[in-house]
């Protein structure tokens, strides 16, 4: 089981970004995803997730109107679309699995397989 997030680089503030996360190994239709992201010095934390189905979607508040989360289960690949990016959404952008029976949706405690991350830098 694997994940792996690409997508990040180098933009500048009220730029744009879109993260894939492709899945391998193993079949993630029926699986809630999230996305983390950690900057240096501070915990991980969440931005947003994704039902099973795509018809369910949450988003950390500071990020609610410029990111939008999606999935094509055909591709089993989630992507995370971020739009007006302030520096301050400078992180490492990590995809997970929700586990199951996990009764959360929004803390690290309640995913696993993360991928390796991907770097986003947004300049002033």
């Amino acid at each position: 089981v694997q994940l792996q997030a690409s997508g990040g680089g180098l933009v500048q503030a009220g730029g744009s970004l879109r993260l894939p996360c492709a899945a391998s190994g193993r079949t993630f239709s029926s699986y809630v995803m999230g996305w983390f992201r950690q900057a240096p010095g501070k915990e991980r934390e969440f931005v947003s997730a994704i039902s099973w189905s795509g018809g369910r979607v949450y988003y950390e508040d500071s990020v609610k109107g410029r990111f939008t989360i999606s999935r094509d289960n055909a591709k089993n690949t989630v992507y995370l679309q971020m739009n007006s990016l302030k520096p301050e959404d400078t992180a490492v952008y990590y995809c997970a699995v929700h586990k199951d029976g996990a009764y959360g949706y929004t803390r690290p405690a309640d995913y696993e397989h993360w991928g390796q991350g991907t770097q986003v830098t947004v300049s002033s």
